[in-house]
């Protein structure tokens, strides 16, 4: 049964300790938010952050296969070309006329 503001007579005033502690609560909650917030645009940022990672190192992944092929490609050019060469010898003469 609910009684009207009217009806309603408190058994005891509200004293000024209670309001404080409300107060206090009240902050505090508002404080647990702007954590939560806080955490959840950090937990974002970080979530792009590491996608862009993944992306970057996906490319990276896929430029490094293309250089091995053509790499790949040379060496048995060279090879076709010079077949007294032994890959050892290839690579080291590879090397030396780079110099």
């Amino acid at each position: 049964m609910c009684m009207s503001t009217a009806e309603w007579i408190p058994s005891r005033p509200r004293t000024k300790r209670s309001k404080v502690q409300v107060h206090r609560l009240t902050r505090r909650r508002r404080c647990e938010v702007q954590v939560e917030k806080d955490m959840e645009l950090k937990n974002l940022k970080l979530y792009l952050e590491n996608r862009n990672i993944m992306e970057e190192n996906e490319k990276l992944r896929k430029k490094a296969t293309l250089l091995h092929q053509e790499n790949l490609a040379l060496m048995s050019e060279f090879q076709t070309k010079f077949p007294h060469f032994n890959r050892f010898s290839t690579t080291l003469f590879l090397v030396l006329h780079k110099q």
